[in-house]
């Protein structure tokens, strides 16, 4: 289903974060060829529309993003076209429509996978110069980073989702996109350990996951010279993996969001790289299958 498009053609945005219902898309590239957006612009399903609220400080493309007690937090990213990370953490207060900068990652990372657990954010892999797993765990109370277990298969651009206390992250790249791999691991934070599950049956990077109707949705990405528009769940229950109606659109560099019972995935690339983006909104449900 076509919706309301993003007000601005772009890719390599935040991954889109929920809040109340609204979904939140923060950075990226533009058209105009910059590589610091300080976008933030916001999609209301119910109304089908797109509003403006408080630029990001630091513009960046490739930046984590996670919602934790009432604020969205962007974490790291890149000043260049998937180059030059920087460290700096903001934190987005939704009720004033304010941004702070909070405690740093402890080294500058983008396209860094970002999830929240138990009251924590975790920031794992990325890539400084090449693509790095480690691991990294913010408390917010404390307004500290502390370091936990490596990601087994240094990459960036994975899917990160949190299903039922642990951490899933699925595949990603080696330091360039013609390098993409269909890893999948998953991370007890009781143990801190990681082990392996089902690989994802299209290898790829730079999708968007989400986690829908008791499995883990993965949409579009890049790799080996294609964008694809492939969609993909995995069931945690049988260690299984199913694929489901393409995008209409195959695109990279986006976010994939949960409201009520339908996924939205705003902008993207529609080609390898960063030369083209679009601003198409793009909506998914099962509708009454798989209940």
């Amino acid at each position: 289903m076509q919706k309301a498009p993003l007000p601005i053609p772009r890719t390599e945005m935040t991954w889109s974060a929920v809040y109340d219902g609204k979904v939140h898309v923060i950075g990226g590239y533009d058209y105009k060829g910059g590589f610091q957006g300080r976008y933030h612009q916001v999609y209301d399903p119910k109304a089908n529309a797109w509003s403006e609220k408080a630029p990001i400080p630091q513009g960046a493309n490739h930046i984590g993003l996670a919602v934790l007690n009432d604020k969205i937090y962007a974490v790291g990213g890149f000043l260049e076209q998937n180059k030059t990370p920087h460290n700096k953490v903001f934190a987005y207060d939704v009720a004033a429509n304010r941004w702070a900068e909070v405690a740093p990652l402890p080294k500058p990372l983008g396209a860094v996978a970002t999830v929240t657990l138990n009251g924590k954010i975790h920031a794992i892999g990325g890539r400084d110069t090449v693509s790095v797993g480690d691991h990294y765990v913010y408390d917010p109370a404390t307004n500290t980073w502390s370091e936990l277990a490596p990601l087994p298969g240094a990459r960036d651009h994975t899917g990160a989702v949190v299903v039922n206390g642990f951490i899933h992250v699925l595949g990603g790249r080696f330091n360039q996109f013609e390098y993409n791999t269909n890893l999948h691991h998953v991370y007890s934070p009781n143990t801190n350990q990681w082990k392996e599950r089902a690989p994802i049956p299209t290898p790829r990077s730079g999708h968007g996951a989400v986690w829908y109707r008791n499995r883990i949705f993965v949409f579009g990405g890049e790799g080996n010279g294609f964008v694809y528009g492939q969609v993909e769940a995995y069931d945690p229950t049988t260690n299984s993996w199913q694929s489901y109606a393409s995008m209409p659109t195959p695109r990279h560099g986006m976010g994939a969001s949960l409201v009520d019972d339908t996924i939205y995935i705003a902008g993207g690339g529609p080609v390898t790289g960063g030369s083209l983006m679009t601003s198409t909104n793009e909506a998914f449900t099962l509708g009454t299958q798989g209940r």
